[in-house]
C-alpha cells in the first residue's frame, strides 16, 4: 500500500502556474507577461501582454519604441504597441460584464504604476506577484496607502524595460 499523498499546489501556487501559461500567448517578445485575476478560488478572468484586439502585433510588425527618461535621469526604452497583462485582463472583464471587485490578481512582477493605479480603480483587494519590477517601489506604496494586500513569492528583482 502507498501511503504518500498528492502534494497538491496552493492556491497562489496553482494561479501563479496558470498565469504563467497565460504569458505564453505574449504576442511581444520583449516580455511573455500573463495575469490571472480570481475571486473566491475560481478564475474570473486572464490577460497577456499583446496588442489591443484588431491591431497587429509586434512579432508581425516589430516593436513600436518609446524612450522614457526617469526622474534619476535614467533613460529606458519600452515597446508601447502593446498593453500590459494586468490592463488585458481588466479590459477582458470590462468587455464581458464581469466585476472583479474584491478579487486577487496574479501577475509576473509587481505592476508598473500605471496597472497599479488601474488595480486600485477597479477594486482589486490583493496582488500577487511571482516576482519584484525593479521600477516597482511605486506601485508597492499605492498597495498599501489603498489598503491593498501585496504578496511577493519570489524575493528576487525582474528586470524589465
Amino acid at each position: 500500500m502507498n501511503d504518500s499523498k498528492n502534494q497538491r499546489p496552493n492556491w497562489d501556487e496553482y494561479f501563479i502556474d496558470i498565469m504563467q501559461s497565460v504569458g505564453t500567448r505574449g504576442t511581444c517578445d520583449r516580455g511573455q507577461v500573463g495575469c490571472v485575476i480570481t475571486k473566491e478560488n475560481r478564475i474570473l478572468t486572464t490577460g497577456y501582454a499583446g496588442a489591443p484586439s484588431g491591431l497587429a502585433h509586434c512579432d508581425d510588425l516589430g516593436h513600436e519604441m518609446h524612450s522614457v527618461t526617469h526622474l534619476s535621469g535614467e533613460t529606458s526604452d519600452h515597446c508601447i504597441r502593446t498593453i500590459h497583462a494586468e490592463q488585458n485582463a481588466i479590459a477582458a472583464a470590462a468587455r464581458h460584464g464581469v466585476s472583479i471587485e474584491g478579487g486577487t490578481l496574479y501577475c509576473k512582477m509587481t505592476p508598473c504604476y500605471t496597472c497599479a493605479k488601474m488595480i486600485c480603480a477597479v477594486g482589486i483587494s490583493r496582488v500577487v506577484a511571482w516576482k519584484d519590477y525593479h521600477r516597482g517601489e511605486r506601485s508597492r506604496e499605492i498597495f498599501a496607502e489603498a489598503g491593498i494586500q501585496y504578496d511577493l513569492i519570489i524575493n528576487e528583482e525582474q528586470k524589465y524595460d
